[in-house]
C-alpha cells in the first residue's frame, strides 16, 4: 500500500473549506492529476458515486469513487476502485486560530501483477502528494 498524508492550514472558515472539497468535481481545480470528475449519482452524501478520471504516470485511469462517510465540517471519505486499484481519499477538518486545518489522506491498495510496480511508483505519489497539496492550498485561499 502507498500512503500520501498532508496537511495544509488557510486562514479560511471550516464551514467554506468543508463544503469546497465536499464537492468532489472541484478535484479539477486543486489536484494536478484530475482530468475530469462527474457525480454520476446521488445528493453529495454517502452513496454519492463519482467518476473521476486522472493522469498519472503518462496514462489516463479512471476509478469509480463512492462517498463512504461525510460529517459536515469534520470528515469526508470516499473509496475509488478499477481493476488495478482501490483508493480510500479521507479529508478531516479542524478549526485552526481564525482557519482551518485540513489533513488530506490517500491510500492506494494495488491488484494482481501492478502490486508488483507499487516499490517503483512511490517516488510518483510522493511528488503527486506534494501537487495536490499545493493545489488545494491554492484553491482554498481563494474562497
Amino acid at each position: 500500500m502507498i500512503t500520501i498524508e498532508r496537511v495544509i492550514t488557510v486562514d479560511r472558515p471550516v464551514e467554506a473549506v468543508f463544503s469546497y472539497l465536499a464537492d468532489f468535481e472541484t478535484t479539477t481545480e486543486w489536484d494536478p492529476g484530475t482530468v475530469r470528475t462527474v457525480r454520476v449519482e446521488g445528493d453529495g452524501g454517502p452513496g454519492t458515486k463519482y467518476r473521476n478520471t486522472s493522469s498519472f504516470a503518462g496514462r489516463e485511469t479512471e476509478l469509480e469513487y463512492v462517498v463512504e462517510q461525510l460529517e459536515p465540517g469534520k470528515i469526508f471519505q470516499l473509496r475509488g476502485e478499477n481493476k488495478t486499484v482501490t483508493a480510500l481519499d479521507t479529508m478531516t477538518f479542524r478549526a485552526a486560530g481564525g482557519g482551518t486545518e485540513v489533513t488530506y489522506r490517500a491510500e492506494f491498495e494495488f491488484k494482481g501483477v501492478t502490486r508488483l510496480a507499487q516499490p517503483l511508483l512511490k517516488g510518483q505519489f510522493k511528488k503527486l502528494g506534494d501537487e495536490a497539496e499545493q493545489g488545494m492550498h491554492e484553491a482554498l485561499q481563494k474562497l
